[in-house]
C-alpha cells in the first residue's frame, strides 16, 4: 500500500468518520483512481476511520507547508 497527496486527496470529501466498506463505496463512486480503492482494500476492517491521518498517519498539513519568513 502506497499514498500520494495525488490519491490522499481523493478522499478530501469522502464522509469522515467511515468504515472501510464506506470509504471504498465512496471511492467508487466519486471516480477515484484504481490505486486509492485498491489502497483502502488493503486496509484492516478496524471499525470507522475518523480521518485521512487514521489512513496515511504522514498525510501533510496545512502546517506543514506554512512558511515563516521571520526564520530565514
Amino acid at each position: 500500500m502506497y499514498w500520494t497527496l495525488e490519491l490522499a486527496s481523493s478522499l478530501d470529501d469522502a464522509p469522515w468518520p467511515a468504515s472501510k466498506d464506506e470509504l471504498i463505496d465512496y471511492a467508487n463512486r466519486s471516480g477515484a483512481p484504481e490505486e486509492v480503492i485498491e489502497n483502502l482494500e488493503e486496509l484492516e476492517d478496524d471499525g470507522d476511520y475518523e480521518s485521512i491521518e487514521d489512513i496515511w498517519p504522514d498525510y501533510p498539513t496545512k502546517e506543514d507547508f506554512f512558511w515563516n519568513e521571520e526564520e530565514y
